[in-house]
């Protein structure tokens, strides 16, 4: 199965949490904050999205960090993905 995603819409892959802080602690599940950087897996195909034109600025394979409460999270086949609509999106990491 292949998510689509609709308008403005992009679809994210959560990446993995940070296990240990920098200065070596080791975290446990519950207080590892989940991280707001993800990748793009899918876009969806812009155009006109509540009577404005939107042109799509992220593609697939991109790496972003994303508002920290947007989004709806889906699971497939598995797999957990967050979609949320491209204006949630603060970020490209280069």
């Amino acid at each position: 199965m292949k998510l689509v995603p609709l308008g403005d819409r992009v679809v994210l892959k959560q990446l993995e949490a940070e296990e240990t802080t920098k200065s070596g602690i080791i975290l446990t599940t519950k207080s590892q904050e989940k991280p707001q950087e993800a990748e793009v897996v899918a876009v969806g195909p812009g155009g006109m999205v509540d009577g404005k034109e939107v042109t799509m600025q992220v593609k697939a394979g991109d790496k972003v960090i994303y508002s920290k409460y947007a989004g709806n999270e889906v699971k497939l086949e598995e797999e957990e993905y967050i979609i949320v609509k491209q204006s949630d999106i603060l970020a490209v990491v280069e």
